[in-house]
């Protein structure tokens, strides 16, 4: 089952974060047995560029290659897209018109305002009526809901047409209620449990990026009935069980 049906459906799906512009991240990050990767262009120092290599290593290990855009803005969305991302990550969709140009953005008309270019995505110029088909078919676009005006029109955003998942992004959630990366707080909870909550009256597959690296917290998540779910992300696996083995072999020479 394609990604965009598992999202269709509901099916539970689960892949990670890519911030660290070297291939090999990805190769080992692909033995792990996600689905999806995630290339994050907002918070990192990839560029495009790199993207394209990413995206490639990605793809060449049958993994959905994801980008998450650094705005909602046309030129960014329509570059990452012709350099062959499978779908893409809109950060900061607040309001229904927002998540309307992310679409339109993505998008070839009569569907969207996407100018029509020939690069990697299209084969190089030999492959467009196969892209027109994946742009119907398979195309991945997700909003991301990190802001308290987003869950305030949670059921707006989540009713566009074209729009196949959301994802909450705690932090930023967290800091547009004056409580940065404090996503625990009740109040902060509270809202992310309304964007849930929506999401499943509607029957519409709603997502978190766990930052935490036990599975503790992915397991939570799927309990609360998360679909789309970004586990972690590499440089906190990395550190992480450094971190852990340094700490184990400290306290076992003492």
């Amino acid at each position: 089952m394609s990604l965009k049906n598992k999202l269709k459906n509901n099916v539970l799906t689960i892949g990670s974060w890519i911030t660290i512009a070297h291939p090999s991240v990805v190769e080992i990050m692909a033995t792990a047995g996600f689905e999806w990767l995630v290339v994050d262009m907002e918070h990192t120092s990839i560029d495009l560029y790199q993207a394209q290599i990413l995206i490639s290593a990605i793809q060449a290990k049958n993994l959905k290659a994801l980008v998450r855009v650094a705005k909602n803005e046309e030129v960014i969305i329509k570059k990452v897209l012709d350099i062959g991302a499978d779908g893409i990550i809109v950060p900061m969709i607040k309001t229904k018109d927002e998540a309307k140009k992310a679409v339109e953005h993505a998008k070839y008309p009569p569907f969207g305002s996407r100018g029509v270019g020939l690069f990697r995505a299209q084969s190089y110029g030999i492959g467009f009526g196969e892209y027109q088909n994946f742009i119907k078919n398979d195309l991945v676009i997700i909003a991301q809901i990190e802001h308290i005006e987003a869950v305030k029109n949670i059921y707006e955003i989540v009713d566009v047409d074209g729009i196949d998942g959301i994802i909450i992004g705690p932090y930023d959630l967290s800091a547009s209620m004056g409580m940065p990366g404090e996503y625990e707080k009740k109040e902060v909870k509270q809202a992310i449990q309304k964007v849930i909550d929506v999401c499943r009256e509607k029957k519409f597959p709603s997502g978190f990026h766990v930052i935490e690296t036990d599975p503790f917290f992915i397991k939570e998540k799927i309990a609360l009935g998360c679909t789309f779910l970004a586990y972690s992300l590499d440089f906190f696996f990395l550190g992480d069980s450094a971190r852990m083995g340094m700490k184990k072999i400290k306290k076992d020479e003492k």
